[in-house]
């Protein structure tokens, strides 16, 4: 049974570059591209891949957000974000969006193969250099004050900037600043996201 797969790039020797080396791979049935993600939507509401090899970076949206509107509409297609940038804070991001996998431009045939079978099979598929940087950036825990500690415990707990103020005994703008502080040093999107990485992280 042959994997059906598109790309989503907007640099042309890419997709060039990827088509060739799978077109006439047994067990690849290459459905075509797209240069964007308006384009990539458009073929999706007539015919769904197996797995679609999508970059991070298009013209006219970010690639975490067009993963999360295609596993939002077609949860059964799979998708394998493509990228050169190897920094934890995007993998994590294509990853959280719905991503089954991460793979380097760099990668070999035979790697490409290999992450298109896994996740078309329902796995997971993370390259060496994504797989390295995930994992040295949950070993280095952000380094936070005494005080930031305090406040992340309450922020744990569910009370509001009013609330720590008040029983800190510090003014709203100063607790405004140490939550700001917190979501910045541990990369978080949201309070949810805080919380649930002070709890993986054991800070709390």
């Amino acid at each position: 049974m042959s994997h059906k797969v598109f790309i989503t790039d907007d640099h042309f020797m890419i997709v060039e570059g990827i088509r060739s080396l799978l077109q006439n791979e047994p067990g690849i049935h290459w459905m075509g591209h797209a240069m964007d993600a308006a384009s990539c939507l458009e073929f999706l509401k007539t015919q769904q891949p197996d797995v679609i090899l999508m970059d991070i970076n298009l013209p006219d949206q970010k690639g975490t957000a067009l993963c999360k509107t295609v596993k939002t509409l077609y949860p059964q297609v799979q998708i394998l974000g493509l990228s050169t940038y190897n920094q934890q804070p995007v993998i994590r991001d294509m990853l959280s969006n719905g991503a089954s996998g991460y793979l380097l431009k760099n990668a070999s045939k035979e790697e490409l193969i290999d992450a298109i079978d896994m996740v078309a099979a329902g796995g997971e598929y993370l390259c060496m250099e994504a797989a390295e940087s995930l994992k040295n950036k949950v070993a280095a825990k952000p380094i936070i004050t005494k005080r930031e500690r305090e406040i992340l415990h309450l922020i744990c707990d569910g009370l509001t900037n009013p609330e720590i103020a008040e029983k800190l005994f510090i003014s709203l703008p100063t607790a405004n600043t140490h939550r700001k502080s917190l979501l910045a040093k541990f990369g978080a999107k949201n309070v949810a996201s805080l919380v649930k990485m002070a709890v993986e992280g054991g800070l709390v």
